[in-house]
């Protein structure tokens, strides 16, 4: 796209160009369901329609509206944002799954800190609590993940009594 984007609109300038090149991407994205001539059609009706009412979004594309150059040109830069969207939304089942996989690993690197990690004054008042609520025998915790865990265990266990009423 961004070769593209170097090869057309020659006669404007930069600022033209790119205002009218993101408007273009914009609509592209939006109209996903037209195709690329429809999307030109669509936007050169506006456009005419603006100018007509005196009330242009580009003032510049006044000499350009009726050019046969200008509609290849702009074409041209329609069908490869569709190209590049179309590419970017067959991406995406392998973007969200490396997300996943991202998100994983991260949780499992986590854990493997967690379990070099001595646990924390809090943990252990708070299992201690518990042991000394439900009746439990206390066991030495070496570190945060397994302090977790026990927490965890002791507090899925009484919550099934009390919510079976045992």
């Amino acid at each position: 796209m961004y070769n593209i984007k170097n090869q057309i609109f020659l006669s404007m300038t930069k600022t033209q160009k790119s205002v009218l090149c993101s408007f273009l991407r914009a609509l592209v994205k939006k109209s996903p369901n037209l195709d690329s001539e429809q999307i030109l059609d669509k936007f050169l009706e506006d456009e005419q329609y603006y100018f007509d009412i005196n009330n242009p979004h580009f003032e510049f594309l006044e000499d350009y509206l009726g050019d046969e150059e200008f509609y290849r040109e702009a074409l041209l830069f329609i069908k490869e944002c569709r190209k590049y969207y179309d590419y970017k939304k067959s991406q995406e089942p392998i973007i969200k799954a490396q997300k996943e996989f991202e998100k994983k690993k991260r949780a499992f690197l986590k854990e493997v800190k967690m379990s070099h990690e001595a646990p924390t004054k809090k943990q252990l008042y708070y299992y201690d609590r518990l042991c000394k609520k439900y009746g439990i025998e206390k066991k030495e915790l070496s570190s945060k993940l397994e302090a977790r865990d026990e927490i965890d265990k002791i507090i899925k266990e009484h919550e099934q009594e009390n919510m079976y009423g045992i």
